[in-house]
């Protein structure tokens, strides 16, 4: 299992249109490649199903919000509090999506790609907001990946729609060259 997780650096107590358009933007690219979406420290409260429903209201994008109620459906969308100590084990592993990754740290997104073939769940923080993931969240990640390897500085939605593409395209290629493709 693959997550993409929206990090919220904006603003904890109150939902604004940012939020809106994060939420509309990721469900479409993590509906079309196969990833989890989940998003951390939202002002959002209900279950996932209604929370996509609700936030679909409010866009156009993703045919009306139609994917983000799909990924709900299909028990692909999840409401996570910001951690405390750790993020949910069921998540997989953390990895901080960053353009500046540490040494000691960094997982390429084929590393990433080929462990997730063999089973491992990953979890990608991606921060939403100015300054990007918090300097706690670096620390709680086992991994950081920066997927441009050329330590290019994205803007949010363009780094989540690299990191699903290039992930996937990864996952593809190896399952040809395995000959594991379905």
């Amino acid at each position: 299992m693959l997550t993409l997780a929206l990090y919220n650096t904006y603003d904890a107590r109150r939902l604004h249109e940012a939020h809106l358009r994060a939420i509309a933007r990721s469900a479409p690219i993590a509906y079309a490649y196969g990833f989890h979406l989940a998003l951390i420290g939202f002002p959002l409260d209900g279950k996932p199903l209604d929370v996509a429903e609700e936030v679909s209201e409010h866009t156009t994008i993703g045919e009306g919000g139609k994917y983000l109620v799909e990924l709900a459906r299909g028990n692909r969308f999840h409401l996570l509090e910001f951690p405390k100590k750790g993020f949910p084990p069921q998540f997989g592993i953390p990895v901080a999506t960053t353009r500046k990754p540490s040494e000691e740290k960094e997982l390429t997104p084929l590393e990433l790609a080929e462990r997730a073939l063999n089973g491992e769940r990953f979890l990608l923080l991606i921060g939403l907001g100015r300054h990007g993931l918090p300097k706690e969240t670096f620390k709680l990640a086992r991994h950081h990946m920066d997927v441009t390897g050329k330590r290019v500085s994205l803007e949010t939605c363009t780094a989540i729609g690299a990191i699903a593409v290039r992930i996937a395209t990864y996952m593809e290629a190896l399952k040809w060259r395995s000959g594991r493709r379905k």
